[in-house]
């Protein structure tokens, strides 16, 4: 089972993962911690990954790739992964598509949590961090609308996207889930 789960930030996408990855033993693919992981073993791809960090560059979505491949197939005893906060553009969910099609795998569901902006705001300024305003919060929910929610309509059309209304309760949000899976 290859699960993603989407939504904007303060959708509750960290919480439901938690719960689904022990529930279903999947592994939750952070693409922060391969990255980290993958330049902290000095691998061939953490250390072109680094050359990019080093410069402040973004790097790129082809090493990415990469790195949640060798994730992927360096994997045992799983029943599968559940992607969070990835992939954040059409390129990379092209990518990612075409990677786990060359490994005879394939996304299952995409999972998307549907929380109203206000519920959203409210959320994020509740979490108390230093940073978090509600001009940051705009910004940061502004950069998903515009980046990465044209993302939905890419899994939409494969029929592989799932709507769940994500501001009831936690229990309630992954009983929602459970139903659909």
């Amino acid at each position: 089972m290859i699960l993603i789960l989407f939504g904007p930030p303060g959708a509750g996408k960290g919480t439901q993962a938690d719960l689904l990855k022990e529930k279903h033993n999947l592994l939750h693919l952070s693409t922060g911690d391969i990255l980290r992981e993958e330049v902290s073993n000095n691998t061939q791809l953490g250390i072109e990954a680094k050359k990019f960090m080093d410069s402040g560059e973004l790097v790129t979505d082809d090493l990415i790739i990469g790195m949640i491949k060798n994730k992927i197939e360096s994997t045992t005893n799983v029943n599968g992964f559940l992607f969070d906060g990835f992939p954040r553009t059409i390129s990379q969910a092209e990518a990612l598509d075409l990677m786990l099609i060359e490994s005879n795998k394939e996304i299952d569901k995409v999972i998307s949590l549907e929380v109203d902006d206000n519920v959203l705001t409210k959320r994020l300024l509740s979490r108390g961090r230093s940073d978090d305003n509600e001009i940051t919060i705009k910004n940061r929910l502004d950069v998903y609308k515009n980046q990465t929610l044209p993302i939905k309509d890419f899994y939409k059309n494969s029929n592989k996207l799932l709507e769940i209304k994500g501001d009831s309760s936690i229990e309630e949000v992954s009983s929602e889930i459970e139903k659909l899976l």
